[in-house]
């Protein structure tokens, strides 16, 4: 055939193919006819194709004179290569991709030449993959041409189609190549020329609107205080991401040196759960990609997945190929403290650099969270601990009277305490809090509160106890003073040491409200301990209260503190009522007066006798 006679040929298989377009638009309930038309110009694609390779074959044996004629000839070979109205593939013997034409390229949606040098098994339907790279070794062997229907699946587009693969010799190429013409039988493709959906100006803003956006709802989420609170921050991410951007979200974190599996979030459009299990059990160390992002401590894309290794193996093979992976993303979580794993299926738009950039971000923000997530609960457990050491967990029974306390923490760790204990003949309880806060104050108060427990085990005065909790307190050489309240009941009989504490409140059965003598000076500030001592009689119906600085100090939206004359006006209405009612009621009102604000931490104790 001479090279006006393919010319013509091509043309005139152009303008047929043409006309099988608009016969599928317009009737597009019977395509059978257009099927079977559209099969036959397919045949005639691949006899062109195999009349263009015998032109090919024969330029390089023309004679030194005609050198000139034999190049023009190899240049409208290309360009027929190029202006062929179906698409056209040349693959080597491993199935890559060496030569591609614009029509190809058009149906796929990539850019031209976008796909030279991947593997086009990689386009394949997973079912149909095996037995395409079969039909591509037999066309190879054998020379005999070979059809195969299956599907392609590439930026986001699935492609029905007929591959006609035939086995071609080029000039200049060591080793045979396969020219496959796919011919698509259940797509409409976008007219000629028509400029790409990816690469328009729009699309263009809309993606980077979508990145802006993930990054937005990213931070909201991981700001969130519940995330500091409790363990989530990975699942809701991971969710987060799975909803807007990859069809699997697998996070990895390191623990000893070494990666677990921590969290996968797979489709929810499909039944999956044995599959999600197989992801779970996958040792995160088998994936070469893992290793590798922590390793480098950068993150790569595979906008092709070209080794269905890389995540590692499960029972069913190799884990890329088990959940259909056809691009795949993976970033650091913080600095290699994890890695995070996203994969697009086929069926959709791969992975891009831009996308690698927003993730890196999300990486990084994730690992932030998820170390204050960390710090903030070994401080919050700390916290516990040390309030659990500055409060009982439950007050005894005391015999001849009811009790009852409130304890409140502030917005911060605090420093006050109060203790009920058992002494010889007795009870005792004690009531203070450090100047400061923090946990240097809390554990202060903390040695203070043990101290005054320990020391009453073998001392009878409470006055006694509280001086020598002094001596050790200055010779700790802490820094900070204490302001406590100690005393020892005995029948009706209640002896009170102060060492610069608010004064105790005995309310009586008629309304009637006594302070006690209160005062003398905080221990820790000098050796020898200046304290307030005095013996109370709690008859029964009467009630002795004792409360914090941080009861006092409270205030209202105008700076007003709580004080003590308010306490006493909440305490005359309480009377002849039992202990939890009466600190209830002074919680209640506190509560009122500075609009439900707690900045120090509140103790209200209360003992009635019966």
């Amino acid at each position: 055939m001479t090279m006006p006679d393919l010319e013509h040929a091509l043309d005139a298989l152009a303008g047929r193919v043409a006309s099988l377009r608009e016969a599928r638009t317009a009737y597009p309930s019977d395509l059978a006819p257009t099927l079977d038309a559209a099969l036959a110009e397919l045949d005639t694609a691949a006899e062109l194709l195999a009349e263009a390779r015998e032109e090919l074959r024969k330029a390089p044996k023309r004679a030194a004179g005609k050198k000139d004629g034999g190049q023009r000839e190899l240049k409208l070979l290309r360009q027929v290569f190029r202006s062929f109205p179906v698409p056209v593939v040349v693959l080597d013997g491993g199935g890559v991709v060496r030569r591609i034409n614009p029509e190809t390229s058009r149906m796929l949606g990539s850019p031209d030449g976008y796909l030279v040098g991947r593997s086009f098994p990689l386009l394949v339907d997973v079912s149909r993959r095996a037995a395409f790279r079969s039909h591509l070794t037999a066309v190879l062997q054998t020379g005999q041409p070979s059809a195969f229907e299956t599907r392609l699946a590439h930026q986001g587009r699935t492609h029905t189609v007929q591959l006609a693969m035939t086995r071609l010799t080029m000039p200049g190429e060591p080793q045979q190549m396969v020219a496959v013409v796919a011919l698509p039988t259940e797509v409409q493709l976008p007219e000629p020329g028509a400029r790409r959906p990816e690469q328009s100006d729009g699309a263009l803003l809309l993606a980077a609107a979508r990145r802006q956006d993930l990054l937005s709802k990213m931070a909201t989420l991981l700001l969130d205080e519940e995330s500091l609170l409790r363990p989530v921050v990975l699942p809701r991410a991971t969710r987060l991401l799975a909803a807007e951007w990859a069809d699997w979200v697998i996070a990895d974190m390191v623990r000893a040196g070494l990666p677990y599996r921590s969290v996968v979030v797979g489709p929810k459009n499909q039944p999956i759960g044995e599959l999600v299990r197989q992801v779970e059990t996958t040792p995160p160390a088998s994936g070469q990609v893992v290793t590798q992002v922590l390793e480098r401590g950068s993150g790569v894309v595979r906008e092709m997945v070209d080794d269905e290794t890389l995540l590692g193996f499960c029972a069913d093979g190799p884990l890329l190929t088990v959940i259909g992976a056809g691009s795949l993303l993976s970033v650091p979580i913080g600095s290699c403290d994890g890695v995070l794993t996203l994969v697009r299926t086929h069926d959709k738009p791969p992975f891009t650099l831009a996308d690698l950039a927003v993730m890196q971000e999300v990486g990084l923000q994730l690992g932030l969270a998820v170390r204050a997530q960390s710090s903030f609960q070994s401080r919050s457990r700390a916290a516990d601990a040390l309030s659990a050491s500055v409060a009982p967990r439950n007050l005894p029974d005391i015999p001849g009277y009811d009790a009852a306390a409130v304890y409140h923490p502030g917005s911060s760790v605090g420093a006050e305490f109060y203790d009920v204990f058992p002494i010889s003949g007795g009870w005792g309880f004690a009531l203070g809090g450090a100047a400061g806060k923090g946990e240097e104050a809390a554990s202060v108060s903390a040695l203070v509160r043990g101290g005054l427990r320990v020391l009453s085990v073998w001392e009878h005065d409470p006055d006694l106890v509280m001086r020598k909790v002094n001596e050790a307190l200055v010779a700790q050489g802490t820094g900070m003073f204490v302001m406590a309240l100690a005393g020892f009941v005995r029948g009706r009989e209640i002896k009170l040491s102060s060492a610069g504490h608010h004064p105790a409140v005995l309310l009586q059965p008629d309304g009637g409200v006594r302070f006690a003598a209160g005062g003398g000076v905080p221990l820790g500030i000098a050796p020898d301990a200046e304290t307030e001592v005095e013996t109370l009689t709690v008859s029964s119906g009467e009630t002795l209260v004792l409360y914090s600085e941080g009861l006092i100090s409270s205030r209202n939206e105008r700076g007003e503190p709580y004080g003590e004359e308010r306490l006493a006006d909440v305490l005359g209405r309480c009377a002849g009522q039992s202990p939890s009612t009466v600190v209830k009621a002074v919680e209640a009102d506190r509560h009122a007066f500075s609009g439900g604000q707690v900045w120090d931490e509140i103790v209200v104790f209360a003992l009635r006798g019966v």
